[in-house]
């Protein structure tokens, strides 16, 4: 019996036998309409018209409050329909469903037991293409001569002001919580990178709850000065940007982690 409960976040209700086939739980998000089989986050109460905004954590929302029962001894994970866990590298697009199969995971290795938490692998921003930063933030880089030669000066900060709208990051984080305010502008300022795509893999029910109690007030609060009338992809998403930079810090600070490669494959490609 495995010891992981994957959850699989799609759009699309086509991916159903797909999604079973890998004995992950499918969870359909969006419009469309989609079988009983899947889960969703239009149950009991829930925040299902924000998806536009939130993302994939209106899903997290629904387990926040209850509404999908997580038992206390299985470690509980989160992929999407184009990215999943693996523990190898894998850049080779041209992989039937079968080898597919075999290189996601299906349970947690037992080297890894120690830990509390799975993240993936880290993105370090600071080694884009130059001429992306110049594109996206010109003007900023004017001001400051040394973002053009020093790496270590394009920090997270840095790049959530230039892809998601200047000051917006430091708006958002005037209204975080005074016990972890300090500690995430310095995650901010200090780092180069952060594990991307909102995914993670957790070892205890416990510490879940614990983030979504820091993380869902906040995100709260920041609709006061957001709103949604949001337009462009960098700005609607906001909110799931900003989850994505405090997942990246709250479970680095709360917990022991490991990191695993992140498999960037659309199941849209295969057919069974």
């Amino acid at each position: 019996m495995s010891n992981l409960r994957m959850f699989c976040l799609t759009m699309c209700p086509e991916h159903e036998n797909l999604i079973k086939e890998l004995n992950y739980s499918p969870v359909g998000l969006g419009d469309q309409k989609f079988t009983n089989s899947f889960f969703n986050d239009k149950t009991g109460l829930n925040i299902s018209n924000k998806n536009p905004f939130y993302g994939e954590y209106t899903f997290h929302y629904s387990l926040w409050k209850g509404q999908i029962e997580i038992n206390n001894d299985e470690w509980i994970g989160f992929c999407q329909y184009r990215k999943f866990w693996s523990l190898k590298n894998i850049n080779n697009q041209k992989i039937n469903f079968k080898q597919f199969k075999e290189l996601i995971i299906k349970e947690i290795p037992k080297e890894f037991q120690s830990y509390d938490v799975i993240l993936g692998e880290p993105l370090f921003i600071n080694q884009f293409r130059l001429s992306k930063f110049i594109k996206n933030n010109l003007f900023n880089m004017l001001k400051n001569p040394t973002l053009f030669t020093n790496a270590k000066k394009r920090n997270l900060r840095f790049h959530f002001d230039m892809m998601h709208g200047q000051g917006n990051l430091s708006g958002a984080i005037n209204l975080l919580d005074e016990s972890e305010k300090e500690d995430f502008n310095l995650f901010l300022e200090n780092s180069v990178s952060f594990n991307p795509h909102n995914m993670f893999i957790c070892k205890s029910k416990k510490i879940l709850n614990r983030y979504y109690e820091s993380l869902f007030p906040w995100l709260e609060k920041c609709e006061s000065i957001f709103g949604f009338d949001l337009h462009g992809y960098g700005e609607k998403r906001i909110y799931g940007f900003l989850a994505e930079r405090y997942m990246s810090y709250w479970f680095q600070k709360y917990t022991k982690f490991k990191v695993m490669p992140i498999l960037f494959k659309d199941i849209s490609d295969f057919k069974i």
